[in-house]
C-alpha cells in the first residue's frame, strides 16, 4: 500500500486516540504495552500495528478492563477480546476507531464493512448522529494539528456523502410532499462542507417536506430565482469557514436586503461560524440553531 501514513509520533497517537502522551509513556514503561521504534537519528516513532493496538487497548480500558490486565493478554488475542466486548456492549466507540483506521489506510473495504455492521444494529439517523458527527468533529481537529492530510478528510467525507445520497434516494421515491413551505438548502460562496446540510435535506424529505438542495458555493444573487417559483421559502445554510466571522454580519445584511425584506422568506442558519457572532442581534427573518437536531425539532 503506497503513500499510506504508517508511522506516527507519540503526539499523533495522542491526537488519534485521545490518550495523553504522558499516559502512553507510562503504559510503555510500566506494562511494556508498546515498543516504539527509532529512526537512524534516534527519533522514536510508532507503526500502524502500534496505533491499531492502542485503539483496541483504549476501547477495552473504556469498557472496564484495567491496563494491568490488558498488558497480560497476548497481542493476537486482544482484537478477539475487543470483538467479544463489542458484541455484548456499545459498538459506537469501536466503530469510530475502525473508521479512523479506514481513513488512515484509505481503506474503502474497512469503511463498508464497518458501516454494514452498524446498519444491522442502528438506523441511518443513529449512525449519522452517534458515529459520523463525532468522527467528523474529531477529523477536523486531526487536520488542524497536521495529524492527517486533507486527502484523508476528503476520502472519508466522500464515503459518508455516498451513504447520505443512497439513503436520500431510497426515501425520495417513497415520500409524498405534504408541505406548502419550500426549503432551499445551499452553502455560501467558497463553502464546501456540505455533509451536515445533506443530512438536513435527507431528514426534510423523510418528513414529507418539499426540499431543494443546491449544494456548495452558491452566490446569494442566484437564490433570487427561487422566489419567482415559490412564495413560502425557508432558506437553510450551514456556515463552517465562509464567510469569515468578520464578514458574516455584512453577508446577513446583504441577504436580508436582497431576499427577505420584500418577500415571505426566512433564513435558517447553523454551523461552527455561529460560535463567533452575536446570535441575539440577527435580522428579523433570520433564525440560528446550535445543531442539526435543534433545527429539525423546529419543523
Amino acid at each position: 500500500m503506497n503513500n499510506i501514513k504508517n508511522t506516527f509520533s507519540i503526539k499523533d497517537l495522542e491526537n488519534l486516540t485521545g490518550i495523553k502522551a504522558h499516559t502512553i509513556r507510562i503504559w510503555e514503561k510500566r506494562y511494556n504495552l508498546l515498543q516504539p521504534k527509532r529512526t537512524d537519528t534516534n527519533i522514536r516513532y510508532y507503526d500502524l500495528s502500534d496505533f491499531q493496538k492502542l485503539l483496541n487497548v483504549s476501547y477495552l480500558n473504556n469498557n472496564g478492563y484495567k491496563i494491568s490486565k490488558i498488558a497480560t493478554i497476548d497481542d493476537a488475542k486482544i482484537p478477539l477480546l475487543v470483538k467479544e466486548v463489542v458484541e455484548n456492549n456499545n459498538i459506537e466507540n469501536h466503530a469510530i476507531n475502525s473508521l479512523k483506521l479506514a481513513m488512515l489506510n484509505f481503506d474503502q473495504g474497512l469503511f463498508y464493512k464497518t458501516y454494514k455492521a452498524l446498519k444491522e444494529e442502528k438506523t441511518f439517523e443513529d449512525i449519522f448522529y452517534n458515529i459520523f458527527i463525532p468522527l467528523l468533529e474529531h477529523i477536523g481537529l486531526l487536520w488542524q494539528t497536521d495529524t492527517i492530510t486533507p486527502a484523508h478528510e476528503h476520502f472519508i467525507s466522500s464515503l459518508i456523502r455516498q451513504k447520505i445520497l443512497i439513503n436520500t434516494e431510497l426515501i425520495q421515491s417513497e415520500q409524498v410532499n405534504t408541505s406548502t413551505t419550500t426549503f432551499v438548502l445551499y452553502l455560501p460562496e467558497n463553502e464546501i462542507h456540505e455533509l451536515g446540510l445533506m443530512f438536513v435535506n435527507y431528514q426534510l424529505i423523510k418528513s414529507g417536506f418539499h426540499s431543494i438542495f443546491l449544494g456548495q458555493s452558491v452566490p446569494t444573487s442566484n437564490l433570487k430565482d427561487l422566489q419567482i417559483y415559490y412564495d413560502d421559502i425557508v432558506f437553510i445554510s450551514y456556515f463552517t469557514i465562509k464567510p469569515s466571522a468578520e464578514d458574516f454580519r455584512k453577508y446577513l445584511e446583504d441577504f436580508e436586503a436582497l431576499l427577505l425584506r420584500n418577500h415571505n422568506s426566512k433564513l435558517w442558519i447553523l454551523g461552527r461560524i455561529l460560535e463567533n457572532i452575536d446570535i441575539n442581534n440577527l435580522p428579523k427573518q433570520v433564525k440560528s440553531f446550535k445543531s442539526i437536531k435543534s433545527l429539525l425539532s423546529n419543523l
